[in-house]
């Protein structure tokens, strides 16, 4: 089955797998594609799959349109997110070395209002508003140099150690190494969680 690299016919892909169709959808779909093209990746879930890594600064709606555009995903180790609460991404091809950053323009939010100034919220003038809107009035591009580490790249890990705290296994080179110990994060740091009693396998 042909695959429909349309604008419309990407914004539908991302839809199914996001699940409704928002303003930041249409972000995604426009930056990534914008993304690409400045980067020269012409197939990127095809023969140019193992050249793109894509590194997202959000964790919302855009994201998904940009996995679903480039085919890149954390499983696959060719998306990488950086927790920086910003609407933009940067789209690097790895034969070339050329990586351009994309970020959202602020100001594109009050101009959605003026393509639709009869929509009925702002979301709803912003969603129409982007699909129309240059690339120029949505986004800042930028051409930006990034360094990936052997133990970032997609592949095996390069080592799987175990925690001289906890004892679970730590893979791709993310130990410290504090005390004179080996340590995973949550060990030597803090984690996101804190244990309430024992671990179900040794009850």
């Amino acid at each position: 089955m042909a695959i429909d690299n349309t604008f419309e016919g990407l914004l539908g892909e991302s839809v199914k797998i996001h699940g409704h169709l928002c303003p930041g959808q249409v972000l995604g779909v426009k930056m990534s594609r914008l993304g690409l093209k400045k980067i020269e990746i012409e197939d990127p879930k095809g023969k140019d799959r193992k050249s793109l890594i894509v590194f997202v600064e959000m964790d919302r709606c855009a994201t998904d349109a940009v996995q679903s555009v480039t085919g890149c995903s954390l499983g696959h180790r060719t998306m990488k997110f950086m927790d920086y609460g910003k609407m933009a991404a940067t789209f690097l091809n790895l034969k070339t070395g050329r990586a351009v950053r994309i970020v959202a323009k602020e100001e594109a939010r009050g101009k959605a209002k003026e393509y639709f100034p009869a929509a009925e919220n702002k979301y709803a003038a912003q969603l129409e508003a982007y699909k129309i809107m240059s690339d120029e009035d949505l986004f800042e591009t930028m051409y930006v140099k990034v360094e990936i580490k052997p133990e970032d790249m997609p592949g095996r890990p390069l080592k799987r150690i175990p925690c001289e705290g906890c004892g679970e296994y730590v893979q791709d080179m993310r130990e410290i190494y504090k005390d004179g110990k080996v340590l995973c994060k949550p060990c030597a740091y803090g984690g996101y969680y804190k244990i309430e009693g024992k671990s179900f396998s040794k009850q």
